[in-house]
């Protein structure tokens, strides 16, 4: 009997629909925060992590730290390039008019909202890059493949190899210590990077240059 049917519907319960109601409403007060005035497009969480994209952002404190480290190993008037590491780049427009410059390459392609200082770019294609983008042009590249894998490590790397003029900060899981060195000659810092939501893995910094992360 037709009646009957209304039984199959799921119903959720009296706790689910207070989370999503709760979910919505954190949903709206985000976006309201967004479009209210003051709202900066560059800070971290203004575009969100999409985890099936393996994205995962710096803790506020993280992020400062490396692009404090990024300005100061690029130098007065410096190039910065920021490969898979958009939350340093947000970090790094935040302070706006310092003397350098900076683009991030990424596959995500909600950060093109950012202009011209956004590359598409997808790590599986390493060299497929703008002709303007030319070799050896950044005085240093901050980059943390999507994947722990070598193979995304490698061919990250010859990315990275092509953009630098020589210094090089790479963040990855601690267990690619090994392929790190062999693929970039990147070391392990003492300093220990930290997400804003804990990852499984152990994550390092490793760069190839004297540095403050020491």
């Amino acid at each position: 009997k037709m009646d009957d049917d209304d039984d199959d519907i799921p119903q959720l319960s009296s706790h689910t629909l207070a989370a999503l109601q709760e979910f919505y409403l954190e949903q709206q007060q985000r976006e309201g925060m967004k479009t209210s005035q003051g709202f900066n497009q560059y800070s971290i969480g203004s575009i969100e992590e999409d985890w099936q994209l393996s994205q995962f952002w710096y803790s506020d404190e993280t992020a400062s730290c490396l692009a404090k480290e990024a300005v100061v190993a690029a130098g007065k008037g410096g190039k910065i390039a920021c490969v898979s590491a958009p939350s340093v780049y947000q970090k790094l427009k935040e302070q706006d008019g310092k003397d350098f410059s900076v683009c991030i390459l990424e596959y995500d392609r909600r950060f093109s909202v950012y202009g011209e200082e956004f590359i598409f770019y997808d790590y599986n294609q390493p060299l497929n890059l703008p002709e303007n983008l030319l070799p050896h042009s950044f005085d240093i590249v901050i980059a943390d493949p999507p994947y722990l894998s070598e193979e995304c490590l490698q061919k990250t790397a010859e990315t990275i190899k092509y953009l630098t003029k020589g210094k090089i900060l790479l963040c990855t899981g601690a267990i690619m210590e090994e392929q790190a060195a062999k693929h970039l000659g990147v070391k392990i810092c003492k300093f220990i990077p930290k997400h804003s939501r804990n990852l499984a893995n152990e994550f390092r910094c490793y760069v190839n240059y004297a540095s403050g992360l020491d």
